[in-house]
């Protein structure tokens, strides 16, 4: 007994023009079925066979479904939104951006009903589609053009094909796994993975991806300065936003809100770079920022931090203490963390119990309890430090002392027999002492817990390869704080070479730290308990020997490690 063929299923566009009556349904069939075999669109399929007009096929369709219709050949390519969609599904799903409008992107389209390419277009732009019938001819034409434009541009970056032997630790996480495929775009990652190690070269402590109207930039902070790298083709910030999004396991589908996350960048199997990565929604797009995070700086040593002997003998005796409060005050930016954590290194050892509270952590140190604080949670600085409490601590680090709860669960803990490690956001050690007491703590237990505030700045150093010497006249050195005493004639002073070599950035390279270390003494604890003011304080540190940080910088100045300039800026309250 025969078996009858099975009828082929046919689309809703090609039962609409049956409907119509332009095409019979075995018609119909034949073209469907040999659509289905070279993996053609129907509606592709019924062009290239010439049964059907491709304008009358997109005439008759728009009065179908009451969709509006538009000729393609009156749009300008080169004002339309059409690169917001992936190239990858503009092909797949033959579907083309035409417009934005109070929050709806208008979509080109031929076969109005592959609802199949409205979800995925929907899914990818997280906002209401409103389709527009085009013929389908020139909608692949338009498609292939900017495809081809997105290509040249990636191909800018191809980079000779180098793959820079970087490892990123890309596994993704739930939410993005089926979404990685559509960022694995090779010229973006060899593009993104050259900004990295070139940032790591160079010496950067920031990344910045700034889009605009115009064009696309990437800047780096170096030595404390911003300095502009690249300007890739505005085509790829979505795409390089989405890669970075992935390797940092962000949501890539949320571009409305700011998100925060991680990533780690493998150089070899003894050195790995972490990055803390930012984005910020602008108008023109998302506001990538990474923070590198180099855990190598934390084994630099103190000797590598600018510390002179005496300083440096006043901190380690501190630290070494079974308890008692240590501050590192300063601004953002001014290297607290790293004075923190080599601190930490040095009491790093297997006898001791050591616990960090941050916000978030920065840079991961094997044998110490590091925990993110988290706000939204309830777990913020002063929750942490109480659990730490339970959990038989010698040593505890807190990221910021932020509020007076804070503060004062840190000052019960060092009066308790802990050490506490701490930063505080002040212009110098004595007035550090004063915002305490503003704060609402004690004097009493201000002038016992605390033992001893270091405030620090970044001051950049001048390159010991093309540094120039500098002749100024003895009263402009007076002006900026020099004594008689300091001129004896036995230092040269030094500038940066206007340029700079190729060694350096204009002059400068890496950074030097300029420090006011004062150990709260005997005297200064009953200036407190009187609520003396910050100059107070000031005026007794003085007479103790304590520098501050305008002579801290021209004590390196006269060492030639940087510049007058250099110690202004820095340290010009």
């Amino acid at each position: 007994m025969a078996t009858a063929a099975p009828s082929t299923k046919l689309s809703g566009l090609a039962r609409t023009l049956i409907q119509e009556k332009l095409l019979s349904e075995d018609e119909a069939n034949a073209i469907q079925a040999q659509a289905n075999s070279v993996k053609n669109p129907f509606i592709t399929q019924l062009i290239l066979n010439k049964k059907l007009n491709a304008r009358v096929i997109a005439e008759t369709s728009a009065k179908a479904f009451g969709f509006p219709y538009f000729n393609l050949d009156a749009f300008n390519v080169d004002h339309l939104p059409a690169k917001k969609i992936d190239a990858k599904l503009m092909q797949s799903e033959r579907v083309m951006a035409l417009q934005v409008r109070n929050n709806v992107l208008f979509v080109a389209v031929s076969d109005p009903t592959n609802l199949h390419a409205f979800d995925s277009v929907q899914f990818q732009m997280g906002m209401a589609l409103s389709p527009v019938v085009v013929e389908d001819d020139k909608l692949g034409r338009w498609i292939d053009k900017i495809v081809e434009s997105s290509d040249t541009s990636m191909k800018s970056l191809d980079l000779d094909g180098d793959d820079y032997g970087l490892n990123v630790d890309e596994s993704p996480s739930q939410e993005n796994e089926a979404q990685t495929q559509e960022v694995d775009d090779a010229p973006v990652v060899k593009f993104l993975n050259k900004i990295l190690l070139d940032a790591i070269n160079l010496g950067a402590s920031d990344l910045h991806f700034e889009p605009y109207e115009k064009f696309y930039r990437v800047r780096y902070r170096v030595d404390g300065i911003l300095r502009e790298i690249a300007q890739p083709p505005l085509a790829i910030k979505e795409k390089l936003a989405s890669r970075i999004k992935v390797i940092s396991k962000m949501d890539i589908s949320e571009k409305r809100i700011p998100q925060d996350g991680r990533m780690k960048l493998v150089l070899s199997k003894a050195r790995t770079i972490d990055f803390r990565v930012s984005t910020l929604p602008l108008i023109n797009g998302e506001k990538i920022v990474m923070r590198i995070l180099d855990p190598s700086s934390a084994t630099l040593g103190i000797e590598a931090l600018g510390y002179e002997p005496l300083q440096k003998e006043a901190l380690l005796s501190a630290i070494s203490r079974p308890y008692g409060l240590v501050l590192v005050t300063g601004p953002t930016g001014s290297g607290k963390t790293v004075s923190l954590y080599t601190c930490l290194n040095i009491l790093n050892s297997p006898d001791v119990n050591i616990s960090t509270a941050e916000d978030p952590c920065e840079i991961p140190l094997m044998g110490i309890n590091q925990v993110n604080v988290n706000d939204k949670q309830g777990l913020t600085f002063a929750a942490a430090l109480k659990s730490f409490l339970r959990q038989d601590p010698d040593i505890i680090m807190i990221g910021e002392i932020r509020d007076l709860e804070t503060a004062d669960m840190a000052i019960k803990a060092a009066s308790t027999g802990h050490m506490v490690l701490s930063t505080l956001h002040t212009n110098d050690a004595p007035s550090t002492l004063t915002r305490l007491l503003n704060m609402g703590v004690a004097p009493f237990n201000i002038a016992s817990a605390v033992s001893l505030i270091t405030a620090q700045r970044l001051a950049r150093r001048l390159c010991k390869s093309c540094k120039v010497p500098l002749d100024v006249p003895k009263e402009a050195l007076i002006g900026v704080g020099f004594t008689e005493h300091d001129l004896d004639g036995t230092w040269q002073l030094y500038g940066p070479k206007k340029g700079g070599c190729e060694l350096c950035n204009d002059g400068y390279k890496g950074r030097v730290g300029i420090y006011q270390v004062m150990p709260v003494t005997d005297a200064i604890s009953r200036i407190i308990m009187k609520s003396g003011t910050a100059h107070d304080i000031a005026d007794q540190a003085k007479i103790e020997g304590v520098k501050d940080l305008r002579q801290s910088g021209l004590l390196k100045v006269k060492q030639g490690l940087t510049s007058i300039e250099e110690v202004e800026a820095c340290t010009n309250e």
